[in-house]
């Protein structure tokens, strides 16, 4: 049975799962009972309205559950390895190079998860919004995507070669 490619799933190198599987792991055992150790410490300290501990330490623990919520969904749809990829088509695992429609400016980046530091290049996000836009356009292709301001821009793919890292 042939598996369509999701755009749900998350690409990821071995060394990234396992760091972000750490940080979950972290937090979710060890992190979550030092969270409660600290508010109850500071809830011992009396009147809770005037209590910027107890406070802190709140919103701490919701920053912190944040996160762990944010990691599983990164873990649950995440696949380990390389991202199929063919050369001239843009798609996660790849660096891109795009020059802006009306400019000679060019940009060139690797289309993988966010989650993917240490690249020693920027890294866009295929669900971004130029990441979905160019994702799957081959060499010489257009894209328009829209900005956060509203204002429509338009690249068109210069090249798309798989990522070798360093």
């Amino acid at each position: 049975m042939a598996v369509s490619q999701n755009d749900s799933v998350t690409w990821l190198t071995q060394e990234a799962y396992d760091r972000l599987k750490e940080e979950y792991d972290r937090l979710s055992g060890p992190g979550r009972i030092e969270i409660a150790k600290k508010i109850e410490a500071a809830r011992e300290e009396g009147d809770l309205k005037e209590n910027g501990g107890y406070h802190a330490a709140k919103d701490e623990q919701g920053k912190m559950e944040a996160r762990i919520f944010h990691l599983r969904q990164i873990l649950d749809s995440a696949k380990v390895g390389e991202a199929p990829r063919t050369e001239g088509v843009v798609g996660p695992g790849m660096t891109v190079t795009i020059r802006f429609v009306g400019d000679e400016d060019e940009v060139t980046f690797l289309l993988a998860s966010r989650e993917e530091s240490g690249a020693p290049i920027d890294v866009y996000s295929p669900k971004s919004p130029l990441g979905a836009a160019i994702n799957g356009k081959k060499i010489g292709d257009k894209a328009t995507y829209s900005m956060p301001n509203g204002r429509s821009i338009t690249v068109e793919v210069l090249e798309a070669v798989p990522y070798i890292g360093n």
